[in-house]
């Protein structure tokens, strides 16, 4: 069993943390545990019952008239929301909620009927972002397993892995943009995801993938003169030394414009070059490809 902090809960509800407690104060369906020192704690279905409960209230129903209801009636509810972002939250929500039960069949399923129906791109910009977005807070806080992030992980790769495959851009570009994660990291969805969404837009990529030592990204940049890089880091190592990685790439690189996102630009404060770019989310990101 996972155990999330309130934060983690207030991040991936969207329910401010102080809302949460007065629900747990007036209302049955939330009995957090606690830690010996008093820190509360939820677990697996505590965290889907407030991903169903929020969502719910997002769209029009009162928390009173929600606390009445069964598990049955709430999932009927759910499956009654028409409005077309309501929906999307709410498969969001499942393929969370099968990620952290390991149900890996459910959560292909569900991925690939979505793809059927809408087409992969849609799902992509739709479904799969928005998901990267969330399950990235629990990779960030380590709330969940290494191995539900691995199996989850490679079936959404996969998914990318076809669109990045199949996609022809009707728009042409002369841009080359280069794509990599530092020595350490991991984490290749977010880069895939911009990867996806560059080859859509004309632009050429270079892809060096994850764990790329700085030497390889200098040496792929003299040769091929991109005119963007591009790097999202996600998890970091406790001896990752951030202001000395941006130090030397800008050493390496000199002038060309790169691009950063990840949790670690929200809290950054030393100094920065001036041709780096630091993008506080995926959708910023998206934002500035368009």
């Amino acid at each position: 069993m996972n155990a999330f902090t309130i934060k983690d809960v207030e991040n991936l509800s969207g329910v401010k943390a102080h809302t949460i407690r007065i629900w747990e104060q007036r209302y049955d369906f939330l009995k957090p545990q606690r830690t010996g020192t008093n820190i509360r704690y939820y677990s697996n279905e505590e965290l889907k019952t407030i991903l169903n409960i929020a969502l719910l209230n997002k769209y029009g129903f009162k928390i009173s008239h929600i606390n009445k209801m069964d598990f049955t009636e709430i999932n009927q509810k759910l499956v009654s929301l028409s409005h077309r972002y309501a929906q999307q939250e709410w498969i969001v929500n499942q393929l969370i909620s099968f990620m952290i039960d390991l149900h890996l069949d459910l959560f292909e399923e569900l991925l690939n009927d979505q793809i059927e129906a809408k087409g992969l791109e849609k799902i992509i910009n739709e479904i799969m972002f928005p998901f990267l977005e969330k399950i990235g807070i629990l990779w960030l806080t380590n709330n969940i397993n290494s191995a539900q992030e691995h199996l989850v992980t490679n079936i959404v790769r996969q998914k990318l892995l076809v669109g990045i495959e199949t996609t022809v851009s009707q728009i042409k570009s002369e841009k080359v943009a280069l794509l990599f994660l530092p020595e350490g990291e991991f984490h290749e969805l977010g880069l895939l995801y911009v990867y996806y969404l560059l080859k859509n837009k004309g632009v050429k990529v270079l892809y060096l993938g994850a764990d790329v030592p700085l030497q390889d990204v200098d040496f792929i940049a003299k040769a091929k003169k991109p005119d963007y890089l591009y790097t999202h880091l996600t998890s970091l190592a406790a001896n990752f030394n951030i202001e000395k990685f941006l130090h030397q790439l800008h050493l390496k690189i000199g002038d060309i414009p790169v691009l950063l996102s990840g949790p670690f630009t929200l809290t950054y404060k030393k100094n920065i070059p001036p041709n780096f770019y630091f993008k506080k989310s995926l959708e910023e990101v998206k934002e500035y490809i368009s």
